[in-house]
């Protein structure tokens, strides 16, 4: 048994909550909530911000770690932190959720799921997470909500930034950048290598028989710049780029000639390398009113094996021109036109398709009373048209409480797999449909904040595997096919908070969840009832130190998979001016992870680092 059990825990969560709050400003300014920089307080929809300073004390080891603690997100993924991992936001999918790089949406259009584990902390210097639906603001996939990342961005001056970290299992963290403005210029440069020997990625006794004893790590490169251009006051132009080259080593299977026998010994690795570039203006072009224009290239490709390797690669390039108007009184317009042209490329198939999409956003405020509205309209030459929209408002009860409300639909688009990968897609599957709708209540004074969100989110024409009937009547699809095949509910409550006491900082966050395949009861797999987690930080001086907790409930698999508790531990001294030397203990108590079915999580390990940060 885990040495915190979850009774515990969400005791001290609860009762942690009612008491205090969250430690962010309600003028806390974000982009997520409506494409446009606004306050938090503005707007109706449940935005998370993962600031710099977070990010950089955070313990964790990858983007989706960090995400979990900060914002209560879920987790499946195939082993370590290398490891195929799936972004599950309020018992949504995966494929159910946008990632954005400085407004770059990446991800693999073939496979369906956004290439998180393929990036960098070290490269990030901000992350905003909108949790609800967001199809109304970013189009297809955004059903579970938005994950918002940007890149690092040019301080006053020149500065310098380096950190080097060495870990148990022969793992080491290093990375460098450097930024500074020079007249009309800005720019921000980094790289960085991330890599882990590992452990066996599988567990003894897999039903597959994929399982080898050999270690499987992984090694992640990734290098990120921004340049950028000021001709005249209010108006900027801006290149940004990221690349970044995730290389894991898995356990499989393959079935290679002459014999086709099985066989799992082999060094199985997956290589993925993303990439994201941006090239955009921004300009006033009167008081209150501001133009935006950007084209920007993703790519997104896998190969997978060793003597047989397999090739996915997606592409996407993308064109927007989007107008905002802050008229004042009846608040923030925002219109918008875009592009998006998908090409995917695969050992089986080859696919393409193009949508054009227009927005239209409203937010404003008058009074007590805060108003938003959106409407999009995405033209496809594979699903055809799709509307979504949200409506919601908040009130100021007083200045320190608010209540809010939202309503909004939103869809996912079939992938090209779902489509078109042989024996097994079939064209002309339907978008997958969702309606959410939730209230919220947030307390706000002195810099502390606590809120409490509940939400209903109700899917249909959900796209997964089928036979028989269900299936085109052709030998080909003589094992199966995919289909529309079922409906899901999604509902549940997030409470949270955090605050400052002197010296110590506590937070906590408590994620209840009920998903449930409606049509027969059951759950929805790797979807934990509950999730918790719990950190207290201190800092004195020069000193500091924290811990954390994370409690996740049982979950349905292949096999149920059962409750787990880690708990992190980090300590820092600040010895010379810019220089700070780190610890970190991961896993402390060297729980028996499982993220998903037979797959292994990683043990106990100790980090040691030295950063700098310093500037002229």
């Amino acid at each position: 048994m885990s040495c915190f059990d979850r009774r515990t825990v969400v005791a001290v969560a609860c009762s942690f909550v009612a008491a205090t709050a969250a430690a962010q400003s309600s003028e806390t300014i974000v982009v997520t909530g409506s494409r446009e920089p606004l306050a938090v307080s503005r707007l109706a929809a449940d935005v998370v911000v993962i600031d710099g300073d977070t990010l950089r004390a955070s313990g964790a080891t990858s983007l989706a770690d960090l995400l979990r603690e900060q914002a209560g997100v879920q987790l499946s993924r195939s082993g370590g932190p290398g490891g195929a991992t799936s972004v599950m936001i309020r018992g949504a999918s995966g494929s159910q959720t946008v990632v954005l790089v400085d407004g770059v949406r990446i991800g693999s259009a073939t496979l369906a799921d956004p290439s998180v584990q393929a990036l960098p902390l070290a490269q990030i210097e901000r992350v905003e997470v909108l949790r609800g639906p967001g199809s109304s603001l970013y189009g297809a996939d955004a059903v579970g909500g938005v994950i918002n990342i940007v890149t690092r961005r040019a301080d006053a001056g020149l500065r310098f930034d380096a950190a080097a970290a060495f870990g148990g299992r022969g793992a080491r963290e290093l990375s460098a950048g450097a930024s500074g403005s020079f007249g009309a210029w800005d720019f921000a440069a980094s790289l960085a290598r991330q890599h882990d020997d590992g452990d066996s990625a599988l567990r003894p006794g897999d039903p597959y028989g994929n399982y080898n004893a050999d270690d499987d790590g992984y090694t992640r490169d990734s290098g990120q710049a921004r340049i950028g251009f000021t001709p005249a006051p209010g108006h900027r132009i801006g290149l940004s780029l990221l690349r970044s080259r995730l290389e894991t080593q898995i356990d499989s299977t393959e079935y290679a000639p002459p014999n086709y026998a099985p066989d799992n010994t082999p060094d199985f690795r997956d290589q993925l390398d993303v990439d994201a570039t941006a090239l955009d203006w921004r300009g006033t072009l009167a008081p209150g009113l501001v133009a935006t224009l950007r084209v920007d290239r993703a790519v997104d490709e896998s190969r997978s094996g060793e003597a047989v390797v397999y090739r996915y690669r997606t592409t996407r390039d993308h064109a927007l021109a989007q107008l905002a108007w802050e008229t004042g009184v009846a608040g923030q317009i925002v219109a918008a036109v875009e592009r998006l042209e998908e090409d995917a490329k695969t050992d089986s198939y080859r696919g393409d398709r193009d949508t054009d999409s227009a927005v239209l956003s409203w937010t404003g405020s008058a009074g007590r009373y805060s108003w938003q509205a959106d409407l999009r309209r995405d033209d496809s030459s594979d699903y055809g048209a799709q509307t979504t929209g949200r409506l919601g408002g908040s009130f100021a009860l007083t200045p320190a409480w608010r209540l809010r409300a939202l309503a909004g639909n939103s869809f996912r688009a079939p992938s090209f797999n779902d489509l078109l990968y042989p024996g097994y897609g079939v064209p002309g599957i339907k978008p997958e449909r969702g309606r959410s709708v939730e209230f919220g209540v947030e307390w706000a004074a002195d810099g502390d904040r606590a809120a409490l969100t509940v939400f209903r989110n109700r899917l249909k024409n959900l796209i997964g595997p089928a036979k028989g009937s269900l299936c085109p009547d052709d030998p080909l699809y003589a094992l199966g096919c995919v289909a529309n095949t079922s409906r899901a509910r999604l509902q549940g409550a997030t409470l949270s908070g955090a605050k400052a006491l002197g010296d110590w900082s506590l937070r906590a966050q408590v994620d209840f969840l009920d998903a449930k395949n409606e049509d027969t009861g059951a759950r929805l797999t790797r979807r934990a009832a509950h999730q918790e987690t719990l950190g207290l930080d201190w800092r004195h001086g020069v000193w500091n130190a924290g811990a954390s907790v994370l409690h996740v409930g049982a979950r349905p698999d292949s096999r149920e998979l059962g409750a787990e508790t880690t708990l992190d531990l980090k300590a820092g001294w600040r010895f010379a001016k810019g220089w700070t030397l780190e610890s970190r203990l991961l896993n402390a108590t060297d729980e028996d992870l499982e993220p998903s079915a037979y797959y292994r999580g990683p043990a106990r390990q100790f980090w040691l680092g030295l950063r700098y940060e310093g500037g002229v």
